[in-house]
């Protein structure tokens, strides 16, 4: 049986999110494994990278799926972008090793941020944009997120319910650059809990704001309470950016 791994690209906007559900529910594995089940013959279970939540969007995911299929990868690759619908295409699709595991393997994943923070309205960026009114301090936003790197217990930066589940993860950094008033945030990280990043990056913008110190941002994660960091951001200015293996 053949390991099969894929790059892809895909507009969130119009799904709930990467994971398949049930049948009716519109997701990017649900289509992608549709139209790979109709040009193997087969059923195939695609595994993804990781989840991603309604309305992110992704510049380059990683999955990858088995199959005795014996079509060449440059026809998959061909048949798949026939295929799938505009907001979804595949980039790069290559025979792997039989131990390449899209999810298990990972060492780390990058997501971006963007935030229209320049005051002028930009009517084709809307859909991909967070846009703020009020000038936000990057300094200060370097200064929260400094504080956020490392290995930290991040209760307080999920809306994950669960008492079993180990909420201890590793942020390797945050990279906050302003572009006249174009701001990407760069978070990259050993792993992320349910809306770990969109809350990361709310506090970020409250740091911003000037509502948060550094200090501030050190007691939220020692509180443990998701009520004490700041809103979850909007999910249609977040990327997966990239994942490392």
């Amino acid at each position: 049986m053949r390991n099969i791994k894929m790059i892809i690209q895909y507009d969130g906007t119009r799904y709930k999110g990467w994971q398949k559900q049930t049948e009716d529910i519109n997701t990017v594995q649900g289509k992608l494994e549709s139209i790979l089940g109709n040009m193997t013959g087969e059923e195939i279970q695609l595994v993804g990278c990781g989840r991603t939540d309604t309305g992110v969007h992704a510049i380059n995911y990683t999955a990858n799926f088995h199959t005795n299929s014996t079509m060449n990868t440059d026809d998959m690759h061909k048949y798949l972008n026939d295929k799938l619908p505009d907001d979804i295409a595949v980039k790069s699709i290559k025979n792997a090793s039989e131990r390449f595991h899209a999810r298990y393997n990972i060492l780390s994943k990058t997501y971006m941020y963007r935030i229209n923070n320049s005051g002028i309205k930009n009517v084709f960026d809307r859909k991909y944009i967070h846009s703020i009114d009020e000038k936000l301090n990057i300094e200060k936003m370097r200064e929260c997120a400094a504080v956020l790197v490392g290995t930290h217990d991040f209760q307080s930066f999920t809306t994950l319910k669960s008492k079993t589940k180990s909420t201890v993860r590793t942020i390797n950094f945050i990279n906050i650059e302003d572009n006249d008033g174009i701001i990407e945030i760069d978070v990259n990280g050993n792993g992320f809990l349910w809306n770990m990043v969109r809350i990361i990056l709310g506090t970020l913008i409250e740091a911003g704001k000037e509502k948060l110190s550094p200090e501030d941002v050190k007691n939220i994660l020692e509180t443990k309470k998701r009520a004490e960091a700041g809103p979850m951001v909007p999910a249609k200015a977040l990327f997966l950016k990239d994942v490392e293996y």
